[in-house]
């Protein structure tokens, strides 16, 4: 992973050293646990400078109307050709919605950004807090990115709306900004690669689902179908290359991930007080092994 991290010091907000699951009661339980907590923009615009010094063009303000074949349609008129065509655009890719019929679980997230210290470690909030899904206290250098994700299907008529303002105001501190997106939570879907296609990041379900990280998965996926792309290009490589080494390296990672997930799913179907219970210093270990996305169960 270190040649990945490439983030400059003025992007990392802050250098977590503990994450804490905390149970409906709001008793918690520390993990060890190193978590770079980044500037976003900072960060994506470090992103940027590192892509255009190594040849990338920005075409901003030109929506992508259709994909079609080798031809890119932008909303302005223009068309741009390709060998190879790849799709990052997150759950709603053009490339995805139009090419592939394969439905991911996508969750509604939503978060602030609050001035203020709220905690000391990274907090995941589970319970009815949150159905089906998690909330976070993610402290930075100054404030925290305060938010929680849910599933609709577990939330017994409330909005996602309604959840979020209670869970972020329980947070004292002034509010410099408020995002929503969605985060597809039902692991990588089956294949990255039709034809001079491919998808990665989000858009291909590079989401742990039994913890919502996305950004390191999605660079190593896109490390991964940079390499086999300038291999096709240069070497007449099969794109489905890609798919094979995505499977060597993170493969049982993601299976691991989406086991944790579903039985996560089944257990915060139970009220709060069975929640309480059953997250214990039995289980610490158990539950620590489905967040950092390892076998539940494993034989020394």
């Amino acid at each position: 992973m270190d040649d990945l991290f490439r983030t400059p010091e003025s992007a990392i907000s802050k250098i977590c050293k503990k994450m804490r699951i905390v149970k409906p009661n709001g008793r918690g339980m520390d993990f060890n646990f190193e978590g770079m907590v980044l500037d976003r923009v900072a960060h994506d615009e470090a992103l940027v400078d590192l892509a255009r010094s190594r040849g990338a063009d920005y075409l901003v303000g030109k929506r992508v109307k259709r994909v079609e074949g080798d031809t890119v349609a932008l909303s302005n008129g223009e068309t741009i050709r390709g060998r190879v065509i790849v799709g990052a655009g997150g759950h709603n890719d053009p490339i995805r919605k139009r090419h592939w019929d394969e439905r991911s679980l996508n969750i509604p997230v939503k978060f602030s950004l609050k001035d203020g210290e709220h905690s000391d470690a990274l907090e995941l909030h589970f319970g009815s807090v949150a159905p089906g899904g998690y909330a976070w206290v993610f402290p930075k250098d100054s404030g925290s990115n305060i938010g929680l994700g849910i599933q609709r299907g577990m939330s017994k008529g409330r909005s996602l709306e309604e959840y979020a303002n209670d869970f972020i105001e329980r947070f004292e501190g002034e509010e410099s900004f408020r995002g929503a997106g969605y985060l597809p939570m039902s692991g990588t879907i089956r294949t990255f690669v039709k034809g001079n296609y491919l998808l990665v990041g989000d858009s291909a379900g590079m989401v742990l689902p039994s913890n919502g990280a996305g950004i390191t998965i999605a660079m190593i996926g896109g490390r991964i179908a940079g390499q086999v792309i300038s291999e096709h290009i240069n070497n007449g490589t099969d794109l489905k290359e890609y798919e094979k080494r995505w499977e060597s390296q993170m493969g049982n990672v993601m299976r691991n991930s989406k086991r944790s997930f579903s039985i996560g799913s089944m257990m915060f179907r139970f009220p709060d007080w069975i929640l309480n219970i059953a997250f214990n210093p039995l289980t610490k270990g158990i539950i620590w092994r489905a967040v950092t996305c390892r076998r539940l169960f494993w034989i020394f």
